[in-house]
């Protein structure tokens, strides 16, 4: 399935659905070959920035602001092949969308305060503000 037929499907589905739908394909193009706990880490950056708002209300709008996630970066012809990875992937953000929907006292938080993430082979500009832990092959920042 191409990334832009994808997204487009986004456009016209009923919100908790589009919602799954861009977290879970976040959660593909960023993590796809890291750990469930890689997984849901990335979900759940995605959810933080959603939860404080400045780049939308939903988790389409955060994870299609430019530059900030894959989905925002990646081709929109670039095939999504991987159905049993794309599998996995939906269903990290099922739970981690019904984490997250817990009173904060309530869910389970892998990377806290985290905000941001990057592959541990990079070295993005913001990369001096406090990193929080590494999970596979990305680590996890509070930024903001």
């Amino acid at each position: 399935m191409k990334l832009s037929l994808l997204l487009w499907l986004t456009s016209v589905l009923p919100q908790p659905v589009a919602d799954q739908a861009c977290l879970a394909t976040t959660v593909y193009l960023e993590a796809r070959s890291q750990s469930s706990i890689g997984q849901q880490a990335v979900a759940e950056v995605a959810l933080r920035r959603r939860e404080r708002g400045p780049q939308g209300t939903s988790v389409c709008d955060v994870v299609s602001a430019p530059h900030q996630f894959a989905v925002s970066t990646t081709p929109h012809n670039f095939d999504i092949d991987n159905m049993d990875a794309y599998a996995k992937a939906w269903q990290v953000a099922s739970y981690a969308i019904a984490n997250w929907k817990l009173p904060i006292d309530e869910r389970t938080v892998l990377v806290p305060h985290a905000d941001h993430f990057a592959t541990v082979s990079t070295s993005p500009r913001w990369m001096h503000s406090r990193a929080i832990t590494t999970i596979g092959a990305h680590r996890f920042y509070a930024v903001d």
